[in-house]
């Protein structure tokens, strides 16, 4: 058997900052290059100490576009890296957006801490806009269903995840020496989830098997159930003059929630009220949904009835500073969206800073919340919370509806290893707390899988 090599640089023991190098075939590759997301000083000096030389790098290999998979790529440009960044077209469309914009908020958030005069190693960005622009001159867009070779004994090929648009699992050969197949999961999405298609598990025997455990612990609410909750909270909170704002992934999440409030919107289930997008990453964002509608489920019946889907007249979509803050001064009720998911940057954190101290008004979760990010902590039920370096006092009513994640659940992860069809030799347990990554292992061995480990951040493995 060859001597391939695996090591977990990122999402080993903990969620974000997914990055593993695999050293097989002669070449060294990434898959994933994420941030790091949580407490500001540890992940800023997570996400800047690069554990190796990006120059001896060979190609990257992405699973999909959210900032915890791919946010490091300018970082990695920026201190040489010059290889190949695979990833579906739709991903590399979303990267072209996605990239700059974090950036952006880089630069935005030094720049505010520094008139703050709080400004520090943490504080300072990683990359600038050059280098998160630089990263699409290398990116190589592949399809699913296409084995490319990145070296004569190495190759791969994509196939659906299901969890946004253009996601993907990494299905890879490595031949020299025998032959072993790696599978990575990538972020596994849920079945019947609107406008994305449902996960197709790469099948057949598995040598290795790196796979995501997020909620391998907990099942979610169905989608038919989060309709109507959307729904009620909507109702209620609007009818005593509240505002609902939701902490929201610009990349996926919001389409989603765009989606739902169109159909409860269109069946009369919810009153006639603004809503908001207020995010430029998320309207342009959308432009690349409507850009990639071959890659819709088309059994959903809106979608099956037209592609303009994210586009209604109670919802309006804002992009410059002076709109967004003219929503702070709004009166009466309305729907907020807005980034990032976990509170942790955009424009969501003027919003709670305006709006959280008021009883009548909703803060509504849809998504994970990491440990130690302001999401986490309103959702905990924390009573004060600091927002741009100042407390607040949470007044508003705090909800959470589950059944909009992007994320299988443990009964949908199990259903995701089953349909492998298997056997699977060994299994890394990624992406995930202890206590999901824990349940996760536990779904594997009871699967039959001989051997598996959770590994920890900076752990090598022979295979």
């Amino acid at each position: 058997m060859s001597g391939a090599r695996i090591t977990f640089w990122g999402a080993a023991g903990q969620v974000t900052g997914s990055m593993h190098l695999l050293e097989a075939a002669g070449a060294r590759i990434l898959l994933d290059a994420g941030l790091f997301q949580g407490r500001r000083a540890e992940a800023a000096a997570l996400n800047a100490n690069l554990p190796f030389d990006p120059r001896r790098i060979d190609a990257i290999v992405v699973s999909h576009a959210h900032i915890d998979h791919i946010g490091r790529l300018p970082l990695l440009v920026r201190h040489g890296y010059h290889g190949p960044i695979y990833a579906t077209p739709a991903t590399r469309d979303l990267s072209a957006v996605m990239l700059p914009d974090a950036a952006h908020i880089q630069e935005s958030d030094a720049a505010f801490l520094a008139r703050h005069g709080k400004q520090g190693p943490a504080s300072d960005p990683l990359y600038n806009l050059a280098d998160a622009i630089a990263v699409q001159d290398l990116m190589v867009g592949l399809p699913y269903h296409r084995i490319h070779y990145i070296r004569k004994y190495l190759a791969f090929e994509y196939t659906e995840a299901g969890h946004i648009l253009g996601s993907a699992s990494v299905d890879l050969r490595l031949s020299e020496g025998g032959n072993q197949r790696i599978v990575f999961s990538g972020d596994i999405g849920r079945s019947g989830l609107p406008i994305i298609r449902d996960p197709e598990p790469p099948t057949g025997p598995i040598d290795t098997l790196i796979v995501e455990s997020t909620y391998g612990n907990r099942d979610h609410e169905s989608t038919a159930t989060s309709a109507d909750r959307l729904a009620e909270i909507v109702k209620r909170v609007a009818g005593h003059g509240g505002k609902i704002l939701i902490p929201s992934f610009a990349l996926g999440r919001v389409q989603e929630l765009v989606y739902a409030l169109h159909q409860l919107g269109k069946a009369g289930r919810i009153p006639i009220i603004k809503i908001y997008v207020d995010s430029p990453l998320a309207v342009d964002a959308t432009a690349v949904f409507r850009m990639h509608p071959e890659v819709f489920d088309r059994r959903e019946q809106m979608l099956m009835q037209s592609d303009q889907v994210f586009d209604f007249p109670m919802l309006e979509y804002i992009k410059s500073v002076e709109d967004s803050k003219r929503l702070n001064t709004l009166n009466g009720p309305a729907v907020i969206i807005a980034a990032s998911g976990m509170a942790e940057s955009g424009r969501i954190l003027h919003h709670l800073a305006n709006h959280i101290g008021d009883s009548r008004n909703c803060v509504l979760f849809v998504g994970f919340q990491a440990e130690h990010t302001l999401g986490r902590r309103i959702q905990e039920g924390s009573l004060k919370v600091k927002i741009f370096g100042e407390l607040h006092e949470v007044r508003a009513e705090v909800e959470s509806i589950s059944g909009y994640s992007a994320h299988a659940d443990r009964t949908e992860l199990r259903s995701w290893i089953k349909a492998l069809g298997g056997p699977v030799k060994r299994a890394f347990v990624v992406h995930g707390e202890a206590a999901p990554a824990a349940a996760m292992a536990e779904i594997l061995k009871q699967e039959g899988v001989r051997e598996i480990v959770v590994p920890q951040l900076g752990e090598s493995f022979d295979l």
